[in-house]
């Protein structure tokens, strides 16, 4: 510690900086009101004092500046005008470049930092590098953790008198058997008959109270030493994660910067900064969101003057968005400019030599920009013009076994959305029990818990349901949802009925009881393994032992599905399965494997492309896609990925049925999320109808 005497004001430094940088982005939005302001001055006087006492005065004076700054809008009262604001984030950047120049350990004089005199002339910040941001644990997390350490070893203190009680009770015993063993002289024995026998009764009394205060004492410590032990673990579970949120501030100031460069204002919103994600994940994520970031507002965000002819605010609005969909995250950034150019993208597509770009369809032709070097910007800047952006964002995306969807309505504004799969995911669950199992319910999709009353629950036409604040919800027991064909369903009657909520879609599921809240680190359900498509991830209890997370997308589709069966109970007559969905361009395959299928007692649909079995499938429930791979448009691979995303479609099992069946082609499949890879010229009709009748859950 003494060899660096900046050791603790870097940590303090940085945070300072990010602190600042981040509210005077967000002054610039608003009037941020007087104690925002009053805050942030305080960040910048905390700033100037600390580096005072470390005797680094070019960072006081910058930070004094920044005071100056300040000064004349402490009020609050309103925004923070732009010059003011690139000036204030010019001696950010300047402050920062001072803080990771300090000297190491060892080092006497600091090194001149480079760059920070080398903003462009207009005074205008540099565009943010598309680094990945800086990670670090959350340090409320890292109080309780040690909080929860310190707890724990004063309650191991009692286990230390507990030890001498045992070995009081151990001599005890001993002296006992000696007594016990050992017969007392005849004459004593006639002159004290009862003295024996007394004697061996109150060293018996003795032990038993022994016993009786030691087993209290560890009973309960043990049992608060195991809540603490189970708060460590959740903490230093948490701290695996970061934030969401930790890739804003650099989001927020790339699209600062850029809308600067290019004359235009921006306001900028963040959701899902609160989920906990793979810090590994963010890191990958973070530099392709960066990219999105600035192509919305460079090519979506139209300049004031056409915003307001269009009746629109004269500034742009961008939204970054993180959300949980089931295995998955999804990581959306909206604008609300003018949406993709589709009549640029065509002429710069086949100005780059592609040919038949006229005949193509919106899909199509940004199906062009995610393969990368088309680009319709005017001119060579530093935010466009090389033809690099939605290509990164696919190249991550494929990386991270993920999948890119890119959305836009002419004038209205566009959105690029990449989900990917997740190994960790921290959530606040429900935990309840159902049918002998264990399983955690994301709390965030909890609206109400109620005692179960047999009355409560109707049957009609539309299946079951249960009355809830005057309405009625489709309702299924959770054992019978957990169940697998293999598995028969618990028939008990559920006594609490848990409402939940995906979207604007309302259910509620059966459960026997509600144990609780707890916090906890969600793992993917290991790819070899069979999943239920409600089934999100496990966590593993404090004795290893693995319970369900469960989808709230899944629940809401199989509990509408689920609640139809329920709607005739007493027929006894299993349900006939939904149809399967046959995609294959060639008519020869298709009429092949539906003649297959038919013969098997399977009702059969066709579709000629993915797009159109894409189309079918929002119209019709299917219970299986058999699919093919190399098919104009969509290709096989991209239809199952598409599927894996959709709330509703997610559950559906897929098969890939094609003359590609390499190690990499099945891969791939098994990345895509397909259930089984079937090789054309290793075809057996009787496996595959096993194999299907096994995925529907027909015997």
């Amino acid at each position: 510690m003494a060899g660096d005497p900046y050791r603790y004001f870097r940590i303090e430094a940085r945070e300072l900086v990010d602190q600042i940088g981040q509210s005077v982005l967000g002054g610039e939005q608003g009037p941020p009101g007087p104690e925002p302001m009053a805050r942030l001055m305080r960040l910048a006087h905390t700033l100037k004092g600390a580096a005072r006492v470390v005797k680094q005065p070019q960072i006081a004076e910058r930070a004094h500046a920044m005071e100056d700054e300040l000064q004349p809008y402490r009020d609050g009262a309103q925004a923070l005008p732009a010059d003011r604001v690139a000036r204030l984030l010019r001696l950010v950047d300047e402050t920062a470049e001072l803080v990771a120049a300090l000297p190491p350990p060892g080092a006497v004089d600091p090194p001149r930092p480079t760059g920070v005199d080398a903003a462009p002339a207009d005074g205008r910040p540099a565009v943010a590098p598309a680094v990945a941001p800086v990670v670090r644990p959350d340090t409320i997390d890292l109080d309780e953790l040690l909080d929860a350490v310190g707890e724990a070893r004063v309650r191991l203190a009692p286990l230390d008198r507990g030890v001498a009680t045992l070995h009081r009770v151990r001599r005890a015993v001993e002296l006992l058997a000696d007594q016990l063993v050992a017969p007392a002289p005849r004459d004593e024995v006639a002159a004290r008959p009862e003295s024996g026998r007394q004697r061996v009764r109150s060293m018996a009394t003795q032990i038993g109270a022994d016993l009786a205060a030691l087993s209290a004492v560890l009973t309960r410590t043990l049992e608060q030493t195991d809540r603490e032990l189970h708060l460590v673990r959740g903490c230093a579970e948490r701290l695996r994660l970061a934030p969401a949120g930790t890739m804003f501030a650099a989001l927020h100031r790339a699209a600062h910067d850029t809308a600067a460069r290019q004359g235009k204002r921006v306001v900028f919103e963040t959701r899902g900064g609160e989920l906990r994600l793979d810090p590994q994940v963010l890191s990958a994520v973070h530099g392709a969101l960066v990219h999105v970031v600035c192509n919305a507002v460079a090519h979506g965000i139209e300049p004031a003057a056409d915003r307001q002819a269009r009746g629109k605010p004269d500034h742009g609005q961008i939204v970054v968005e993180v959300a949980r969909r089931g295995r998955c995250v999804a990581f959306a950034v909206r604008d609300d400019g003018r949406g993709f150019d589709l009549a640029a993208i065509r002429r710069a597509a086949t100005a780059g030599g592609h040919p038949g770009t006229a005949a193509l369809g919106e899909q199509d032709l940004i199906g062009l920009l995610l393969r990368g070097g088309i680009s319709t910007a005017a001119s060579l800047s530093q935010v466009s013009g090389r033809g690099v952006g939605l290509d990164a964002v696919r190249d991550v995306a494929q990386r991270l076994g993920g999948e890119v969807a890119v959305a836009s309505e002419p004038g209205l504004g566009a959105s690029v959305e990449m989900v990917v799969p997740l190994a960790l995911m921290a959530l606040d669950g429900l935990l309840v029990e159902a049918g002998g199992a264990t399983a955690v319910l994301p709390l965030g999709c909890v609206r109400h818990a109620v005692r179960l009353v047999p009355d409560q629950i109707v049957h009609s036409a539309s299946g079951a349901a249960i009355l809830h604040d005057g309405r009625a919800v489709p309702f299924l027991p959770l054992a019978q949802a957990l169940s697998t064909p293999r598995t028969p369903p618990h028939h008990g009657a559920p006594a609490v009925a848990v409402v939940l909520a995906s979207g604007a879609t309302t259910v509620a599921v059966g459960v026997d009881m509600v144990v609780g809240v707890t916090e906890t680190v969600a793992r993917t359900v290991p790819a070899l393994a069979a999943a239920s498509p409600v089934v999100a991830g496990v966590v593993l209890d404090s004795e290893g032992n693995p319970r369900l997370v469960l989808d709230p997308d899944g629940l809401v589709g199989h509990v509408g599905r689920g609640a139809a069966t329920e709607a005739h109970p007493a027929t006894g007559t299993p349900a006939q399965p939904a149809p399967v969905l046959v995609i294959d361009d060639s008519p020869t395959t298709r009429m092949l494997e539906q003649s297959i299928l038919e013969s098997a007692g399977y009702q059969v649909e066709v579709a000629a492309s993915a797009e159109e079995a894409l189309d079918k499938a929002r119209d019709t429930r299917y219970s299986l896609f058999l699919v093919d791979i190399e098919m104009p448009g969509m290709d096989g691979f991209a239809f199952v990925a598409r599927t894996r995303t959709d709330p509703v479609l997610r559950e559906i099992p897929a098969i890939l049925v094609s003359s590609r069946a390499s190690p990499e082609d099945r891969a791939r499949g098994v990345q895509a999320g397909a259930c089984l890879h079937v090789a054309k010229n290793e075809f057996n009709q009787s496996e595959l109808i096993e194999h299907i009748n096994g995925l529907v859950g027909r015997p």
